[in-house]
Formats: structure tokens, sequence, C-alpha cells
């Protein structure tokens, strides 16, 4: 197969430029020929992943969520044969974490997490399990310095190409320009994140999904994979022990893991919600308070119109504990000098 070039018109779409590319095909950025309407569209450049094509635009047709990529159109037997897609304007976690090597917000973790749970029960209760959650196949609609704004609802789980539960495992083309990026191709990049039984060659079901999901959770919250017993608070004291909790019933042996994404979701919400929600910590630097959404001033501690903490930590005197202003130089209350740090 020939490679594809910028100006092709595939189906009623024009390539406009090349967002990701690997052994298996190209994805493109494209236009509709008369609609203002911008799409994502795969183009395998190998004929011996047509039928993987065809496999991953039917499976991910099926699995109708706005967690989940969408397949707009699909012709294995075209030429060249192509799978159309909701195209993602934003960063794959892979790429977020590579711009914050030290873990996301707490709450963007969360966020993403969820969303990603929600992609994974709708799939699993159709008899599809993903096999590759990872960083790359996870997309989000906001930008690299937007992890204050990051929810559920932003969250895209893409590469549904790798088959169904109990099917035997065969290798997936490429289902977005992030996962060009992701500096693991083939089996190398599937091994990191794959649960044990997944490597064995063993039949899998949805909780190797929940394994990787572990590992990736991991990630988020530290920047790094889990190794040995460590827990993420061993490494980032502020997360919060639940969360542990959380990452523990992942990476653990198959018959002791939560035993479905609805049950691991259900264990979040109900503990996120015996957990004050943290204060976005650029919610000054946003000039919006995150709760009323009215504007705050720079040096705002507190929103004046709904009285909600708009930064992170609320600056007090040591000596006598008073409130006192970010930049101010000695307390109003006692005059302690604030530079000077009490032993």
């Amino acid at each position: 197969m020939t490679l594809s070039q910028k100006g092709d018109r595939i189906s009623n779409y024009l390539l406009e430029a090349p967002i990701g590319s690997g052994s298996f095909g190209q994805v493109w950025r494209a236009k509709h020929h008369v609609f203002d309407e911008m799409v994502a569209i795969k183009i395998p450049t190998n004929a011996d992943f047509v039928q993987n094509l065809r496999r991953e635009g039917v499976t991910i047709h099926g699995l109708r969520h706005p967690n989940i990529v969408r397949a707009i159109d699909l012709d294995p037997y075209g030429d060249p044969p192509y799978l159309v897609m909701e195209l993602v304007e934003g960063a794959s976690v892979r790429e977020t974490l590579d711009a914050h090597p030290n873990g996301l917000p707490i709450h963007a973790a969360v966020a993403i997490m969820r969303g990603v749970l929600n992609a994974l029960a709708v799939a699993h209760e159709a008899g599809v399990i993903h096999r590759d959650v990872k960083p790359a196949n996870i997309l989000l609609t906001r930008g690299l310095d937007e992890l204050d704004l990051i929810t559920e609802q932003c969250v895209k789980v893409t590469d549904f190409g790798l088959g169904r539960a109990g099917g035997v495992t065969a290798q997936s083309i490429m289902q977005s320009g992030s996962v060009g990026e992701d500096g693991e191709t083939g089996i190398g990049g599937t091994l990191a994140y794959m649960a044990p039984e997944h490597k064995e060659g063993r039949d899998v079901d949805g909780r190797a999904d929940l394994y990787s999901c572990g590992i990736v959770l991991f990630e988020m919250l530290t920047g790094s994979r889990p190794h040995g017993a460590e827990m993420p608070s061993d490494l980032r004291p502020d997360v919060p022990g639940w969360l542990d909790d959380v990452f523990r019933r992942c990476y653990v042996r198959l018959d002791r893991r939560f035993t479905n994404a609805r049950n691991m979701q259900q264990a979040i919400a109900g503990a996120a919600a015996a957990t004050p929600p943290p204060i976005p910590p650029s919610s000054r630097r946003a000039g919006k308070c995150p709760a009323c959404n009215e504007r705050v001033k720079a040096d705002d501690q507190y929103c004046t119109h709904c009285g909600v903490q708009v930064v992170e930590h609320v600056p007090r005197c040591q000596r006598c504990d008073g409130f006192v202003g970010a930049s101010d130089r000695f307390c109003i209350f006692c005059g302690n000098d604030l530079r000077v740090r009490s032993s």
C-alpha cells in the first residue's frame, strides 16, 4: 500500500495533516469536503492489518458512549481502506504526563480514571475487553496546561482494536496520533501495563483492564509506574489513603481485584464523596471562583461572592495562627516576621 498524501480525498474527507503513524498505519486529521467538520482517519499501510481495521471499526461503532472515541465511517474494502473517527482536540494522558513528570493534580487523576471506568463499564458489558489500557490510549479534550479544568466528561478512551473477551489477542493498528508519540510500540508498550494473566497467554476478562487501570492511576498520581509493594502515597504524601486502597485492589492477583469496572467506579465515587474536594491551585491564575465562576482578585484567598476558598493553601502566621496575606512581610496581628520560620 502506498502512503496517503495531504490533499487526498478519502470518502467525503480531504486529508489535511498527519497526526500519528506507526508500523501498522497512519492517522490523519481530515475535513469534510463541504461541511466544516473535522475528523481523524486511520489508514492501514499494510494489507495484513485491514482485517484488524474492520474489527476495530465494528467494535467501537457498537460502543456508543461519550467517554469512547466514536466511529463515524468505515470501509475496509476501499482503496485505501479507512476508518473515520471522532477527532479529539487535546492531549493524551501520555503527553500530559510527559509535560508534568511528577504526576497530575489528584482531582485531575481521579476525574480521568472515572472517565476511563465509564468507558470500560460500557465495553465490558458489551463483551469487549480493551486489552491495552495505557496513558497513550486515553485522550483528553483539554490541553496540557488545563489540568484544573479536567472532568470525567473530558476523557475519551481509544484503541479498542485488540479483540473481544475470550478471543485471540491480535495486534492493532494506530488509533490516535498520541499513540505514535508514546515512545512504546508493539508488545513492548503493552507489557508495561499488562495484567499477569494476559502476559501468560491465558484467557482474560474485564479484570485485566482494571489491573492496567491501577498502573495508570499510580502513574498519574506519582509520575512513575509501581514497583514492588509501594503505594502511591509512598511517593507522594498528599495522596489520600483511599486512593491507595483503590490502587491496591487493582494491582493484585486476579481473585482479589475489583470484580468489574462499575464496582471500581462506585468505590472511587463513595470515597471521593466523603472527602472534601480539593481547591484547584490555578483558580487565582484563572481569575475565576471555581464554585460560582465570579471574578476574584489575584491576592484573594476566599471568593468575595460565595465565600469559597480559592487558593490551595491559606497562609497563616506561625506564631499566632492569624490569617495573613500571601504577600505580607509581617503578621498584622503579632508583628511576627513571616519570612523567618519558627523552630
